[in-house]
C-alpha cells in the first residue's frame, strides 16, 4: 500500500511539474520587459534592461539560494504610446507575456500611465512584481496605499508626475527671482501624466509663488502644428510657456517658437528635446529651450555624479549611438540591479519573499541613492547622493546643453535667447 502511494505521489509530482522552490527547478530567471518597443523611451529602455542582464549574467547570473541563474529577457510591443491603441490592448499584451511566458518579475512595464493604472490588477492577480520606469501618475502610489496588500507587487522606479512637477515649480520659482518672470501659459499633450503636470504645477506657482496662469492649451496626441498656441501665449502676455509632451512631433513647437520669434520663455518638458540627436533633428531651432531629464544618466551626462555619466558613456560603447530619451533607461538599468539584490537577499524566486526585500532597498544608483517610499515609488530628490535625482538642461545657441538645475549637478546659469527680455 506505501508503495502505491509512493508511486501515486511520484506520477502526481512530475504530471504536474511541481516544485518546492521555483528557483531550483529553474534554468533561468524570466524577466519580463513588456512596454512600447516602437517609443523611444521603450527601445532604449529595453536596451538599458539588456545592459543590465549582461554585465549580471557575465558574473554568473543571480544567486538564489546557493543556485546561480542566468536572467533571460522577454518582451512585447504593448504599443502603448500610438494614437487610438486602447488600454484594452496593452493589458492582453501584458497578460500575455505573464501567462506564456511564465515571468518571474518585470521590469519597464507600460508606457501610459492609463495602461499602468489598469494593469495593476493584472500584477495582483498573478502576483508579479513589476518595477515600472515609464508610466508616471501618482494614481498608481495611490492605489499601492489604498490596499497595500493587494497592489503590492507595483513599484516605480522612475520619475513621477508628482515630482516633475516639484522640479518645474522650483525652476520656474528660480526663473521668476532671476529675470522677475511672473506669467505662465501651459501647453501641454492631451494623456493624463501631461495633463496632471501641467494642472498641478500651474496650481503650485500660481498658489505658493504668486504666478499667473494666462492661458492653457491642450493638444492631441500625434498634432503637429502649434502655432495657434503659440499666438494665443504671446497674446495673453506670457513670460514662460511650459510645454509638457512626450510624442515625437512635439519637437515642431520649438521650430515654430524661434521662426515665429514668440518673445516667451520655453521651460518643460519635450521628449524629443532631451538627447543631443535633436540639435540635428531640429535643424538647430531649439537653442535657449529649459528641458528636464526625467532622471540623470538618461540622455544627458553629468560630471558630478559618476555612475550617472559612466552608464551614459557606457551605452554609447555598447551601441555605437548616444541615449537620447530623457526618461526610461537610467531607471530601467537601475532596476534589474535592485531586483537582482532582492532575489538574493530572498534567496529565493517566490513573489512576495521577493516584494519584501524590494521595499527594503537601499542602492546607490546610476539615477543617484534609490528607497522606496510606502506607495512603492522611488524617492526623488536634488541631492543624487541622498536620493534619485532629475535634472534641468538648456539648449544653447551652439547646439550644448547645460545643466543648470539643481544645484548639486549645475554647469552654468540660465541665459535668455536674444528675442526675449528679462521682465525686471
Amino acid at each position: 500500500m506505501r508503495r502505491i502511494l509512493l508511486l501515486a505521489v511520484i506520477f502526481l509530482i512530475g504530471s504536474t511539474n511541481w516544485c518546492a522552490e521555483p528557483a531550483f527547478c529553474a534554468d533561468a530567471i524570466a524577466l519580463g520587459v513588456p512596454t512600447s518597443l516602437t517609443a523611444l523611451e521603450g527601445r532604449e529602455s529595453l536596451r538599458a534592461v539588456e545592459m543590465a542582464v549582461e554585465e549580471i549574467n557575465a558574473k554568473g547570473g543571480v544567486n538564489v539560494g546557493g543556485k546561480k541563474l542566468p536572467i533571460k529577457i522577454e518582451t512585447i510591443d504593448l504599443r502603448d504610446s500610438s494614437p487610438g491603441v486602447p488600454v484594452q490592448e496593452a493589458l492582453l499584451g501584458l497578460e500575455k507575456i505573464i501567462t506564456d511566458k511564465k515571468v518571474n518579475a518585470i521590469v519597464v512595464g507600460p508606457f501610459r500611465s492609463e495602461a499602468l493604472i489598469a494593469g495593476m490588477d493584472l500584477l495582483a492577480k498573478y502576483k508579479v512584481p513589476m518595477l515600472g520606469t515609464i508610466a508616471m501618475s501618482p494614481k498608481s502610489e495611490e492605489k499601492v496605499k489604498g490596499d497595500p496588500e493587494k497592489y503590492k507587487y507595483c513599484f516605480r522606479v522612475c520619475l513621477n508626475s508628482k515630482y516633475l512637477v516639484g522640479y518645474l515649480a522650483k525652476t520656474l520659482g528660480f526663473m521668476g527671482t532671476e529675470f522677475g518672470f511672473k506669467k505662465l501659459f501651459v501647453m501641454h499633450q492631451d494623456v493624463d501624466w501631461a495633463r496632471l503636470t501641467g494642472e498641478f504645477t500651474a496650481k503650485v506657482v500660481s498658489e505658493k509663488m504668486g504666478w499667473e496662469i494666462v492661458g492653457t492649451q491642450s493638444y492631441p496626441t500625434g498634432a503637429s502644428d502649434f502655432s495657434a498656441g503659440l499666438i494665443k501665449a504671446k497674446t495673453l502676455g506670457a513670460q514662460v510657456i511650459m510645454p509638457v509632451f512626450d510624442m515625437p512631433q512635439s519637437g515642431i513647437l520649438l521650430k515654430q517658437w524661434q521662426s515665429m520669434q514668440i518673445p516667451v520663455m520655453q521651460m518643460g518638458f519635450i521628449s524629443p528635446m532631451a538627447g543631443p540627436g535633436a540639435w540635428k533633428t531640429f535643424e538647430g531651432k531649439i537653442g535657449g529651450l529649459l528641458n528636464t531629464t526625467f532622471e540623470i544618466g538618461s540622455a544627458i551626462p553629468t560630471e558630478k555624479y559618476a555612475a550617472a555619466k559612466n552608464f551614459y558613456d557606457a551605452y554609447q560603447k555598447k551601441y555605437g549611438v548616444p541615449m537620447e530619451a530623457g526618461h526610461g533607461p537610467a531607471p530601467s538599468y537601475d532596476a534589474v540591479h535592485i531586483l537582482a539584490a532582492a532575489i538574493e537577499r530572498a534567496g529565493t524566486l517566490d513573489s512576495d519573499k521577493v516584494v519584501a526585500e524590494l521595499k527594503k532597498t537601499d542602492h546607490a544608483g546610476v539615477i543617484g541613492r534609490i528607497k522606496f517610499d510606502e506607495g512603492n515609488q522611488v524617492i526623488y530628490g536634488d541631492d543624487p547622493t541622498t536620493s534619485a535625482t532629475g535634472c534641468v538642461a538648456q539648449w544653447t545657441p551652439e547646439g550644448k546643453r547645460v545643466i543648470v538645475w539643481p544645484a548639486s549637478l549645475a554647469e552654468g546659469k540660465i541665459q535668455l535667447p536674444g528675442w526675449i527680455k528679462p521682465a525686471k
